[in-house]
This record gives C-alpha cells, structure tokens and sequence, in this order.
C-alpha cells in the first residue's frame, strides 16, 4: 500500500492513474457542488472539458431534465442554467437532474483519471464519508492516488490541505508516513499548521481570495464546512453518480 498526492492533474501520467484508487479534490468548488448536486437529488453529473463540449452533450441527450452547470474563472457561463456555486444546488433545482459541468480547474482534473481503479470526488464537504472509503481500499491493500485540482496548472493551497485532511481521517489521525511520497508528507504539514480550521487555508488560498473577491465569499464558507454533504461520488463511466454500499 502507498499513498501519492499530485497538487495537479497537469502532465498526470498514465502510469500513476492506472489501478490505483483515486480521490480527487477541488475544495473551491468543483467537488463540493458535485457533493451538494447528489446530497440534494441531482440524478448525476457529467464532467465535460469545455463549453462547447458540455453544449453538445446536453443537445445530444436531449432533455428536460439536464442542465448544464459549471464557470469560467469563478463566474457563471452565460447561457447556463447553473453556476458552480454548492449554495445553487438546491433540491428544487436539481432533484432528478443530469446535471453536465464544465469548470475552469475542477471536471479537468476529474476526466485526468482514466484508467484508476476507483475514482471519488472528495472535498471538506463529505470528508467522513470519502476518508472511510480511503479506509476501506487501504484495508484492501490498493494504492491510494490523491490529485489535487490546483489552480491554472499550479498548486493551490486549499486543495494540499484538503487532501491532508484526508489522509490523516483515512488513516485515524496515525498516518503511515512511510508508505507516502513527499507531496503526501507536505499535506500533513500543512494541517499541522492550520489544523483543524478549515476556514484558514481555504479563505487564504489564491482561489478563495479570488472568489471573495467576485462576491462568493459565502461559497467559501460553504466550503468549509466540514461534512456539510455526506455523500460518495464515484466517477464511474463518465458520470459522477452516488456510491451504493459495498
């Protein structure tokens, strides 16, 4: 068993996707809106790399009952139904939806992982949920690939410390630093440092001093809220669906 951590998906090989089980995290907002668009009823979400791409899909599927959802640099698409926001995915919204998602860092680092065992969408938002399910595959001797979102192909601060978070749940706070690589290693120095204050690292990040500074500063601390959306999403064919138990 080992644990690797990549701050971004940018030149993610082959070779390190394939047979491992992958979490991935985009805490600001990719996988904490997918979390919110399941915990509230969304049928799934597809992630699409482009505009153009998520455009065609919905005119290919054809029906009322998918939206397209996603952003550009923190702001709404124009033309889209919903943004990225977790705060927009009510049950009233998107209960019964197909929900197609493009997003500036987030659904890209989501499709980077063709060819891994198991991929989950993990974030503060279902830590509890996502750290067992890292239990569980540990307990089964597979190796566990954290793939930080990051920001415009570079690290970002709140996505490390998620995945830190992470790590330390998955393994009841006595972390196994010999089975990690050296990007694992710096995560739990980051929640050494901020411990056990979500709000910190995220508001402090490029990505939540970004969005505060376009009025989403509640979308950060949506954000960081702690199991706010306690539910599994496993990206499986395409589509980010519920895990069913087992």
């Amino acid at each position: 068993m080992s644990i690797h951590v990549t701050f971004t998906p940018a030149g993610l090989a082959k070779d390190e996707v394939a047979g491992r089980a992958v979490f991935v995290i985009d805490v600001l907002r990719a996988t904490t809106t997918v979390c919110a668009a399941l915990h509230h009823g969304a049928r799934s979400v597809i992630p699409v790399s482009s505009i153009e791409e998520a455009i065609k899909l919905a005119q290919t599927l054809g029906s009322d009952d998918v939206l397209l959802t996603g952003e550009r640099h923190g702001l709404p698409i124009a033309g889209f139904a919903l943004g990225n926001s977790p705060r927009e995915m009510t049950a009233d919204r998107v209960s019964g939806k197909t929900l197609v998602m493009t997003t500036t860092n987030g659904t890209g680092a989501l499709l980077a992982t063709q060819g891994a065992a198991h991929v989950f969408a993990a974030a503060a938002a279902n830590l509890t949920v996502a750290a067992a399910k890292a239990r569980d595959l540990i307990s089964q001797g597979l190796d566990l690939l954290v793939v930080c979102a990051g920001q415009a192909g570079r690290f970002g601060l709140d996505d490390a410390y998620t995945a830190g978070r992470l790590i330390l749940a998955a393994q009841d706070d006595r972390p196994h630093r010999s089975a990690m690589d050296d990007a694992a290693l710096a995560t739990l120095d980051l929640v050494r440092h901020y411990r056990g204050r979500w709000d910190r690292p995220l508001a402090r990040s490029a990505a939540g001093r970004h969005l505060e500074s376009i009025g989403l500063a509640l979308d950060v601390a949506d954000a960081a809220s702690e199991d706010r959306y306690p539910v599994l999403p496993v990206f499986h064919d395409r589509r980010l669906q519920l895990a069913t138990a087992g």
